[in-house]
């Protein structure tokens, strides 16, 4: 069973620490591992705006930094504390960690990931095509 105010209040917490002195815009995000390990990530921002991380990279390096493991449920809040949803970016790598299964929070509820980015591209896509050295 999944825990969405223990989730929830993990990318509260991960948001006050987001350094966004650009946007403006805060962001937290929490992730649960099939382990029950809980992640999260805050964003960071850069005077050179396209270097700029998600909150859902720093979650992801640290799954990652942490032994990894398959992703369950995400979810992200914005600085109002309110459920937003992950830049098309972060789908690609919430997939690539917790693919069509995983559960994530919206503003609508609780959906799968093959809702959120449906026709998803993923590490299995990669073996339909024999690769070639040469390029």
């Amino acid at each position: 069973m999944i825990n969405w105010n223990e989730l929830r209040q993990a990318a509260k917490d991960a948001m006050t620490m987001a350094y966004a002195p650009y946007s403006g815009y805060p962001v937290g995000a929490a992730g649960l591992s099939e382990d029950g390990r809980i992640f999260s990530g805050c964003n960071v921002e850069n005077a050179g705006y396209g270097v700029a991380l998600c909150a859902e990279c720093g979650m992801i390096s640290e799954l990652v930094r942490n032994g990894g493991g398959r992703l369950v449920a995400f979810t992200c809040v914005n600085g109002n504390g309110e459920i937003t949803v992950p830049c098309g970016r972060c789908r690609q790598l919430l997939w690539e960690h917790g693919g069509p299964t995983m559960e994530i929070e919206v503003p609508a509820g609780i959906m799968r990931m093959s809702d959120v980015l449906p026709f998803g591209f993923g590490p299995e896509d990669l073996d339909k095509v024999e690769r070639n050295s040469n390029g």
